[in-house]
């Protein structure tokens, strides 16, 4: 067995099973703390920050990318996968932070990004300065061209950030990039990239790592034929496990060698998969064979809305009952407009094929005008809602503040790529990802003693941490209290629905022992079932058998 770090007493070795119903806090390095005064976010930051999350309640941290990156996708482009940039930490403060947490009864996950490298990470670097045919580049998804001298590329596909898939190098050869032309596609049929990336998650395991967040999990196992589909002829394959570059049911044998090095520690290693897939096939990367937990989305992507809802809840509880992992809830994350201000805009209703926000965002956020208080009484109902499901919750750094997107950032300030790449059709995600204010003033608003690398809107003093400590009705007030509820309260992973009382726009149901969730997800009072009331999403007082709009409260049944 590999071991490193002896983990602290207040974490049980042998609990294997932690994960399944942890409240797990994602951290974007970056724009969470700053220790050194540099306008970025840092090791050292969250190491300053960790008594912060212990009195929030969580279980464990899950930190986006840290690794040495050129930041062309704020991390997501990784130079080298087993050392910390340089901007953001080392290794020993690494270790150090993996300590901290450990000694505060907080476990860590960390982002892996298997799909991809940077284009500075050395074996492209290698591939570059190798023939065409050579295992340099055998180790990505190089093709000769088409048109008369292969100036044009293989296949006029679309990379997800916009803009072609295929870039060209010097010799004339192109690579694939599903991404942005400086994240080049592995080729994850050669056997050396399967083993580099064992050797990878031995490394983060052997320094404390309990688990793994897997990018783009469904996107590894590609087949390309020789004459490759146009874009229009690859959007209409099926997505049933034989498309050449997403959810191939060969992917899920990668990831049975990765189960065999997970096991290898005690308590196991687990990961969950970021795979946008559908939810019946989302169920085979949360195998126990396999990573053991798959992200699942549709509550992000649901309205404020009672029977989209439970449909989503009945549907997922029902998909992990049979897949023996536990269900994943999920409102905001570094990718999508915080859920705070989604709900303060119109439902999205059936118009699915687009993001929800993302046309707000196109117009700085005036257009629809944003209902900034409905939009956060809506989302610390739905919190409530979904801390009382059973399985793990991740939460996002900010949304215990009940951060609003940051809209109006100006051009010559963003950093995303799908900004640059899509001008006026993709407003890019950096709204999400600008750095958190924990103090009420000052020149980043407590982020650290210099600037911040995204501008912080002057609402954000109000929003602080400072502004809402000691504030009992606070959204930071209600996150510690229902963390802390929800551990004490957690039991057996099944629900039952309160039938007599779940109708319209009301959704209750109760968890095996006697534990009661009611929400109105409607714009009108409705009647709370009885019981003892332990906490509520609203801060007006409460009055006898009443359950008011846009709430959720928690009971204990007598």
């Amino acid at each position: 067995m590999n071991t490193l770090l002896a983990p602290a007493e207040v974490l049980t070795a042998s609990d294997a099973e932690w994960w399944r119903q942890a409240a797990v806090y994602q951290i974007y390095p970056r724009s969470f703390a700053d220790a050194n005064g540099d306008g970025i976010g840092d090791l050292r930051g969250i190491i300053s920050r960790i008594p912060y999350l212990r009195e929030l309640g969580v279980d464990a941290v899950w930190l986006s990318p840290f690794y040495t990156s050129a930041l062309a996708d704020g991390g997501y482009d990784v130079d080298d996968y087993r050392d910390i940039d340089p901007r953001i930490g080392t290794l020993d403060d690494f270790d150090d932070m993996v300590r901290e947490l450990r000694s505060a009864g907080i476990r860590i996950v960390v982002d892996l990004v298997p799909n991809h490298s940077s284009n500075l990470h050395e074996w492209f670097q290698q591939a570059l300065a190798a023939p065409k045919g050579s295992p340099e580049r055998d180790r990505y998804i190089f093709r000769d061209g088409t048109g008369k001298n292969g100036e044009l590329p293989p296949a006029d596909w679309t990379s997800i950030f916009g803009g072609p898939a295929w870039t060209r190098v010097a010799d004339g050869q192109w690579y694939l990039h599903n991404f942005a032309s400086e994240q080049p596609d592995f080729n994850w049929n050669n056997p050396e990239v399967r083993e580099d990336f064992l050797t990878t998650l031995r490394f983060w395991s052997d320094r404390g790592v309990d688990g793994f967040r897997v990018d783009v999990a469904h996107g590894l196992s590609k087949d390309l034929p020789e004459i490759l589909p146009s874009q229009a002829e690859l959007d209409a394959l099926p997505k049933d496990g034989t498309h050449p570059l997403w959810d191939r049911d060969e992917v899920h044998e990668i990831y049975r060698t990765w189960r065999d090095v997970f096991n290898e520690y005690d308590p196991p290693r687990t990961a969950v998969a970021e795979a946008w897939v559908p939810a019946e096939r989302r169920i085979r990367y949360a195998s126990q064979e396999g990573l053991g937990q798959a992200f699942n989305f549709d509550l992000l992507e649901c309205d404020f809305d009672a029977a989209q809802f439970r449909d989503v809840v009945t549907h997922n509880l029902g998909l992990v009952a049979a897949s023996g992992s536990s269900s994943t809830w999920v409102f905001s994350n570094h990718d999508v407009v915080r859920h705070a201000t989604r709900y303060g805009l119109p439902p999205r209703g059936d118009n699915t094929t687009e993001k929800q926000g993302s046309a707000w965002l196109l117009t700085e956020g005036t257009t629809p005008e944003l209902d900034a208080e409905l939009g956060l009484r809506r989302a610390r109902a739905a919190t409530l809602f979904a801390l009382a499901l059973p399985g793990s919750a991740y939460l996002y750094q900010g949304e215990e503040l009940g951060l609003h997107e940051v809209a109006d950032i100006p051009a010559e300030q963003r950093q995303d790529p799908s900004f640059f790449r899509n001008p006026g059709v993709d407003p890019g995600r950096d709204g999400c990802r600008v750095p958190l204010p924990w103090e009420a003033d000052g020149p980043s608003y407590g982020f650290g003693a210099g600037g911040a690398h995204l501008p912080q809107p002057s609402w954000f003093g109000a929003s602080s941490v400072a502004a809402q400590e000691g504030d009992e009705n606070s959204t930071l007030s209600m996150y510690r209290r229902a963390l802390q509820l929800r551990r004490e309260l957690q039991t057996a992973e099944t629900v039952e629905w309160d039938e007599e009382l779940s109708q319209g726009d009301v959704l209750v149901f109760s968890r095996p022992n006697g534990w009661t969730c009611a929400t109105n997800f409607g714009d009108a009072p409705a009647t709370l079932p009885a019981g003892e009331v332990i906490l509520s999403s609203v801060t007006e007082p409460a009055e006898a058998g009443v359950l008011p709009a846009a709430s959720t409260v928690w009971l204990r049944r007598r």
